[in-house]
């Protein structure tokens, strides 16, 4: 494993970051394939031996019971001061607009029950999961500067948001003196690059870093061509996300089965040496130990500029999915809430 500095943080994490959507009680969650507890530790501790210490998990992820079951599990297989960990918090509830809560209350609320979860004193980084359309932003950066003050965060974070967006909410904290963003964890993959457009060349500038999620794509980059498996032919969130652009999509596909083929290595470890060039840290989500092994060989696998080049040049457009499509401004008058239940994410 590698290790580097995230961004202008003191953070140092792993090359690769944990993504722990996948664990946590299925019956809390949107997700039938979600790991138990046990099996859920297994995975962590793996983690931790192949040298991971940077893990991600969200108060919305299975009801908070993702958050719970990596937190013991840390407890028991590591040092608190030798892992990272990160979780994230939603919008305001629309029963909380409706009663008045403001956005500071909400964060410190949500903050506390993440901390409850995890068993921890603290979180290295605090992510703010989507934009809140409804609260003024000031509303949230004060409110996540007072976590930082009261030491609950290390770091804020910020996920699922336009260039404009950090780029503003880094002006306004900047002005006022309060903590700034310094990750960004979009939706960025091989098959999916439009954080190249604005965001990638923002967080270069300002020395943000990009950790972003759907590092494989939701197992399309790690398999070839028309193969399949039951979660991706199950996860209709996922299918959501990639459906509509799959025949352009399997161009690309095809070309990192080539280069794994001639490289003799999987596809997995290309697709993510190539995410690893243009990332701090990818989030990537595990349920098998061989999801982790390839991670893990990714970060020592160089690709040539001309492997690089074959890769990227089939690359068309693609229009805004996931999260991005979902949370964007509602009609004139139209309130747009979330509910932090079973949120999928």
């Amino acid at each position: 494993m590698k290790y580097a500095r995230m961004g202008s943080s003191d953070l140092t994490v792993s090359r690769i970051c944990m993504g722990c959507m996948g664990f946590g009680d299925a019956g809390q969650g949107q997700h039938a394939w979600t790991l138990d507890e046990e099996h859920s530790r297994e995975i962590i501790k793996h983690g931790l031996e192949m040298g991971i210490s940077f893990f991600d998990t969200a108060i919305a992820y299975q009801s908070g019971t993702s958050e719970k079951y990596l937190g013991r599990a840390l407890r028991d297989f590591a040092r608190r001061d030798q892992v990272v960990v990160a979780t994230k918090f939603l919008p305001r509830t629309r029963e909380e607009i409706e009663g008045g809560v403001s956005g500071q209350e909400h964060i410190e609320r949500m903050i506390n029950k993440s901390l409850q979860n995890l068993g921890m004193e603290y979180v290295d980084l605090y992510i703010y999961h989507m934009w809140d359309w409804q609260t003024p932003v000031e509303d949230i950066l004060e409110g996540l500067d007072r976590q930082v003050k009261a030491g609950k965060a290390r770091y804020i974070g910020i996920s699922n948001c336009f260039a404009w967006q950090i780029a503003k909410a880094n002006a306004i904290a900047e002005r006022e003196g309060w903590a700034k963003f310094v990750s960004v964890q979009g939706h960025y993959n091989l098959i999916f690059r439009e954080e190249e457009r604005e965001m990638a060349p923002y967080c270069r500038e300002e020395n943000i870093a990009l950790t972003p999620y759907s590092a494989l794509a939701s197992g399309r980059l790690a398999r070839s061509p028309g193969e399949t498996s039951e979660r991706m032919e199950k996860d209709a969130y996922a299918r959501f996300k990639y459906d509509a652009t799959r025949e352009q999509d399997e161009v690309i596909i095809g070309r990192v089965a080539e280069v794994a083929d001639r490289r003799g290595v999987s596809m997995t470890e290309v697709s993510l040496a190539w995410l690893l060039t243009k990332a701090a840290s990818p989030v990537v989500g595990a349920t098998k130990f061989h999801h982790i092994d390839g991670a893990v060989k990714a970060v020592e696998l160089e690709l040539t500029d001309e492997e690089t080049a074959y890769l990227e040049e089939p690359y068309v457009p693609h229009a805004l999915a996931g999260v991005m499509a979902q949370n964007k401004p509602a009609n004139a008058g139209e309130k747009h809430v979330w509910s932090t239940g079973n949120q999928r994410i």
